[in-house]
């Protein structure tokens, strides 16, 4: 639907439960193709829409809980949506009513999904008030968090300005960025991860030891291969856990980053397919009922859940589509061109898209694109610099990039990303794809002089190299105006350079905007 289309009379209405950051970005696309539609969202946290991904950020300090915010309540009012408070409790799909746990009942023709996840919680003795639950919000022992949300965040710099030493429980990414964010703000930290290294999904074991070797330098102590067999408690409150080789860690704090899983619960009580998430079509239908979409972290789309930024957001612009295909006469958008109305492959390939994870820490750059373990018939290419803390890996199968990891010099994540993204062939000198020089195929996507105008620059955002010049076109000047006016580098971050460039090409090439012809690129 590439214009905006007028509901009939009677409209639909759309109730969306979960107004995080899939669900935003949902109602979002939506009312750029149906600007008078009617919608309410649910959402269990209060206020508008924040930047989950930037949690660890304004844990360490270096960022304000204001400045994560991506909608405040005057966005919401100002577009007509209705936002209630809340949590769901049930779904008669029947009589096609949402109930929540306050006793509120909402009617909805269209129903979007987009619950996020819950935190996995440990069974070690001790670590609830009365013994294990399986409820993420069960009664855990003072002095521990399971670190999901705004609230949990302030929750965790309140306890930390009393705490001489924390534990983090997991080693993955979120785990990785608390601990550094606390060691930040001047805690003596312990990370606990049960597998054998850190971010064990991501990397393999070289970075990891590399990686493992910066974080104590950062005044992070790593156990790997250790668990939590109990937590002990002193006074009422967590005073240090035990492991499960009977070394006793002390803790004032304990931050919980074990894993999510997929929010499924109210599907699965009303009837919809679940298995590890509700399951979707290729529309993000529910292949139970068409009236019922699910998106981003609680959402199984062809065998898979996704618990990035970049695919929810995709998950959101394509069920957006459908949604309003859905929503008006199909009469009406019959001469519209959109994604995967006539090409299911192409809402396929969206949803799908390469994995693009940086992370976000003081002190470690670290970049994973893709699919880095290698194997098969792929060709790999490593340097690495334990000293100086640098590890770098790319995989390269049928000429073309599948993978890379970039620790301790991120300086190519960017044009790396576009390789990987547009499956360009490779320079015979893959050393280069490292090193940065700008050689064959290197320059031809590092520069924005060469670059096509349908190239995606944002990978998170879908934002293209001619939306950036359209943004400069239209007044914006800097990367926080192009980033403000197209979503670019507002996810993972790891585009920005490529926006700088653009923007610096585009101030060189366009000194007087105003008296000059457009340099949109076709």
């Amino acid at each position: 639907m590439t214009a905006q289309t007028a509901l009939p009379p009677s409209r639909p209405k759309i109730v969306i439960v979960g107004n995080g950051m899939a669900g935003l970005r949902f109602a979002q696309d939506l009312l750029g193709l149906l600007p008078d539609a009617d919608l309410t969202m649910v959402g269990d946290e209060p206020g508008g829409a924040y930047n989950r991904a930037q949690l660890p950020l304004v844990l360490a300090g270096t960022a304000r809980p204001d400045s994560i915010e991506l909608a405040d309540r005057g966005w919401y009012a100002a577009r007509g949506i209705q936002l209630v408070g809340g949590t769901g409790a049930w779904i008669d799909r029947t009589r096609q009513l949402l109930g929540l746990a306050d006793g509120t009942t909402l009617r909805y023709d269209i129903l979007v999904l987009a619950l996020g996840s819950a935190a996995v919680l440990p069974p070690a003795e001790g670590l609830f008030v009365a013994g294990p639950s399986a409820s993420p919000s069960g009664a855990l022992a003072p002095g521990a968090v399971a670190f999901r949300t705004l609230a949990d965040c302030t929750r965790i710099q309140a306890l930390a300005a009393g705490a001489s030493h924390a534990v983090v429980l997991g080693g993955g990414v979120l785990g990785l960025e608390t601990a550094r964010s606390l060691s930040y703000r001047g805690r003596s930290v312990t990370l606990v991860q049960r597998g054998p290294r850190l971010m064990e999904r991501q990397l393999d074991a070289d970075a990891a030891r590399v990686l493992t070797r910066t974080a104590r330098g950062l005044g992070v102590t790593v156990r790997a291969g250790a668990a939590v067999r109990r937590v002990l408690n002193k006074g009422g409150r967590v005073s240090g856990v035990e492991l499960d080789d009977g070394q006793v860690v002390r803790a004032d704090l304990l931050v919980l980053c074990c894993g999510t899983r997929p929010r499924t619960d109210l599907a699965r009580a009303a009837g919809l397919a679940t298995g590890a998430g509700i399951v979707v079509d290729d529309q993000l239908r529910s292949v139970t009922d068409p009236r019922v979409f699910a998106i981003g972290d609680c959402a199984e789309h062809r065998g898979r859940t996704h618990g990035l930024v970049a695919a929810a957001w995709w998950q959101a612009k394509v069920a957006a589509e459908a949604v309003a295909r859905q929503a008006v006469a199909r009469q009406a958008v019959a001469s519209h061109a959109v994604p995967g109305q006539q090409d299911e492959t192409a809402a396929q390939a969206a949803i799908a898209r390469p994995a693009v994870i940086r992370l976000k820490a003081a002190g470690i750059e670290l970049a994973v694109l893709g699919s880095a373990r290698g194997g098969g018939r792929a060709d790999v290419i490593r340097v690495s610099d334990p000293a100086r803390g640098v590890y770098q890996k790319v995989v390269v199968r049928d000429g073309r990039l599948v993978g890379a990891i970039l620790l301790g010099d991120t300086r190519t994540a960017g044009t790396l990303t576009q390789l990987l993204d547009r499956g360009t062939s490779l320079p015979a000198d893959r050393l280069s794809l490292l090193s940065g020089r700008r050689d064959g195929a290197v320059a031809a996507v590092d520069s924005p002089v060469t670059l096509p105008g349908h190239a995606t620059i944002c990978q998170c955002n879908g934002v293209t190299k001619a939306a950036i010049c359209a943004a400069w076109q239209q007044g914006a000047r800097d990367t926080a105006q192009v980033a403000a006016r197209t979503r670019a580098a507002t996810g993972c971050g790891t585009c920005r350079d490529a926006v700088q460039g653009i923007v610096d090409w585009l101030a060189a090439a366009d000194p007087n905007p105003e008296n000059s012809p457009t340099l949109v690129p076709a």
